[in-house]
């Protein structure tokens, strides 16, 4: 190394940004008028997803709580020593090791109500996610990507339409003049009234997004409406389709807990609206069973929380705003 770069080298150093992620240091060659130099040049890498996510305190909080669930659900009947379905025990048992959290009066054991419980809201929060972002994806890519036409036209009309509707009394029609319930028909009954919103935000945000450089360029190229929409606009909105997914996800929980609670849910299933169903038309908290009533009541409030805190995470994906304000 000449003299020059030993002199140079320091300064470069001094004048770097301090490191808040990840670097990389390379030399590059300068030449000058009379003279060829080299500098040192420090190239900071932007945070991976999962890294911005993880440095929000409330979305690790909410990883460790839906990761607590999730285990739940899936180890459930290793947790649990009764069935769920098995009435043959003792009615309003008090919590015992044989009954962690006792029975109710329909000789119900609760906790193995309770653990299997998990797995119904986890799926139809899953289930009910997906069916949803996936309706609000296609209508809203392609009514803000087609904006001023027929189609833009037809499909904001479906939209507005979907927005003014009440949702619980349609989920209710739905629902009771159906032959059969299950879950699958909550997830449609969950997907049909609950997409308009996104589909609302997707579309607003591609209109934006449409009369970027890199759109033009495949529009020149030849490439297709849904080519364009989905390969090359699509990726680019991930987080706000994370974010969609994990906000339709409580809404879909919420939906089947209150349904099941007034009685349009499924009777040979088990879940956390049922337990509630089943706690208010016997009286739990008159006769003094209140864990019956309380405990699926916290554990939906625990997993809807647990999502609105991972929320917090993937919105600062696409708001550096929020990252500034979590230091």
């Amino acid at each position: 190394m000449s003299p020059d770069d030993m002199e140079q080298v320091p300064e470069a150093r001094a004048s770097m940004p301090t490191a808040t992620r990840p670097t990389r240091t390379y030399r590059r060659s300068v030449t000058g008028d009379d003279a060829s130099t080299s500098e040192v040049v420090a190239v900071v890498q932007p945070p991976r997803w999962y890294a911005v996510i993880w440095s929000s305190p409330k979305a690790r909080i909410g990883i460790v709580m839906l990761t607590f669930f999730v285990l739940v659900a899936l180890l459930a009947d290793v947790i649990s020593p009764h069935s769920p379905t098995d009435a043959s025990f003792a009615p309003v048992q008090d919590p015992s090791a044989d009954h962690w959290l006792g029975t109710n009066t329909l000789g119900y054991d609760l906790w193995a109500q309770l653990v299997h419980g998990t797995r119904l809201s986890l799926a139809i929060g899953v289930l009910g996610g997906l069916a949803t972002i996936l309706i609000a994806l296609v209508v809203g890519l392609i009514a803000g990507y087609t904006e001023g036409s027929v189609v833009d036209d037809g499909l904001s009309f479906l939209t507005n339409l979907a927005l003014v509707v009440p949702v619980l009394p349609l989920m209710m029609v739905i629902v009771a003049y159906s032959e059969t319930r299950g879950l699958m028909l909550l997830v449609f009954v969950v997907a049909i009234t609950s997409w308009a919103g996104a589909s609302r935000e997707m579309r607003s945000l591609i209109i934006s997004m449409r009369n970027r450089d890199y759109v033009t360029a495949a529009r020149f190229g030849g490439d297709r409406m849904f080519r364009i929409v989905f390969r090359e606009i699509m990726p680019n909105m991930s987080s706000l389709i994370v974010s969609g997914f994990i906000g339709a996800a409580t809404g879909a929980i919420a939906a089947e807990a209150g349904l099941s609670f007034m009685g349009f849910g499924d009777p040979n299933t088990v879940s956390w609206g049922q337990m509630l169903a089943q706690a208010d038309a016997n009286g739990a908290l008159v006769q003094g069973l209140w864990i019956w009533l309380v405990a699926p009541g916290l554990m939906l409030a625990l997993l809807m929380t647990s999502l609105t805190f991972v929320n917090f995470g993937v919105d600062m994906l696409s708001n550096p705003h929020l990252r500034e304000e979590e230091k």
